[in-house]
């Protein structure tokens, strides 16, 4: 019986002195905690301030408003009216669209080809590396914020533009190339009109591509170097070419990384500045009740940027190619 007693008091104050165990806390839990932390300021000024406008958006695309001097305005719910207005009595937004549309269609796959052919250029061991890829980044620094308004109200560039004979020479002398030009180089390649039109105008704006693919650059010269070099290794062994490697192994694996840049491309090329949508909206919102048909506009334009990045990104998607990690 005193054993016993001995025994159950040990046991006891065993339990007594064990210490509790503290509830491990995984490494991802802590990293989600540490995002969470970063994105909280965003998500405090995107419901204090974004859904409110964009809620005042909405009913501006629904509605008629009246302002009357001295007492405020008076709201009239109308329906679909500003849908249609914009859709069938504006004889100029359903042309800008489309004209919008076909223009990005051409400078969306010119950037993507060339902020590739950069990033595999930029990713070969050469002196001064860094200092190319840094030259590449300046344009994209320089158009954004307040430069990218500087040069977007350059009045001395819109009067030569606008200004009779100066405008034409300006005009004329600003194209590297013509059509005439790529169709006497490519005239024994049997290659169409459109191709030869479609490359003449993307040489003659290789400023605004220069200038719109420095972001993308660097997505791709990420991508590069996430491939382990030992896989390179491996066909040089074997004997593939460069151009064998490119299409085999390179492509492949940065697949992930043109589908990222192809959305990001889609979506910053329709909500620049510069985009020929953006601005007829804008001119649009300084009409009388321009309010409420820019703002139906907006969310037409909106749906259908929607539905072109979901289009590109189930194209995109089957074609990707994920390696695994295990």
């Amino acid at each position: 019986m005193t054993n016993e007693l001995k025994l159950n008091n040990t046991v006891s104050e065993q339990k007594v002195k064990a210490p509790k165990k503290r509830r491990a806390v995984s490494l991802d839990r802590r990293k989600a905690r540490a995002g969470y932390f970063f994105v909280l300021p965003f998500l405090i000024g995107f419901i204090a301030i974004y859904i409110p406008m964009i809620w005042d958006s909405i009913v501006y695309s629904f509605s008629r408003v009246t302002i009357i001097p001295g007492e405020g305005s008076i709201t009239d719910f109308v329906g679909w009216e500003n849908y249609r207005e914009a859709l069938f009595v504006n004889p100029d937004f359903v042309k800008t669209l489309i004209s919008g549309i076909k223009e990005l269609a051409f400078d969306i796959p010119a950037i993507i080809l060339f902020s590739l052919f950069m990033a595999v250029l930029l990713n070969q061991k050469m002196a001064g590396r860094a200092a190319f890829r840094a030259i590449f980044f300046i344009p994209v620094i320089l158009s954004t914020g307040l430069m990218e308004t500087i040069d977007a109200s350059n009045i001395m560039e819109d009067a030569m533009e606008e200004g009779g004979d100066y405008g034409t020479e300006t005009s004329t002398a600003s194209e590297i190339v013509s059509a005439i030009d790529i169709e006497v180089l490519f005239q024994g390649m049997k290659v169409g009109t459109e191709l030869v039109t479609y490359v003449a105008t993307m040489i003659n704006n290789i400023y605004d591509i220069v200038n719109r693919s420095g972001v993308q650059m660097l997505i791709f010269l990420a991508g590069l170097q996430s491939i382990s070099p030992a896989i390179y290794e491996s066909c040089s062994i074997d004997g593939a070419t460069g151009w064998e490697t490119f299409w085999k192994i390179t492509f492949p694996m940065i697949s992930p990384m043109i589908l990222v840049n192809s959305v990001y491309t889609i979506i910053d090329s329709f909500t620049t500045n510069q985009n020929t949508v953006m601005k007829f909206i804008d001119g649009v919102y300084t009409q009388s009740n321009g309010k409420e048909i820019s703002s139906a506009m907006s969310w037409m334009y909106f749906l259908i940027v929607i539905l072109i990045v979901a289009i590109v990104a189930a194209i995109a998607s089957a074609f990707v190619f994920y390696q695994r990690k295990d």
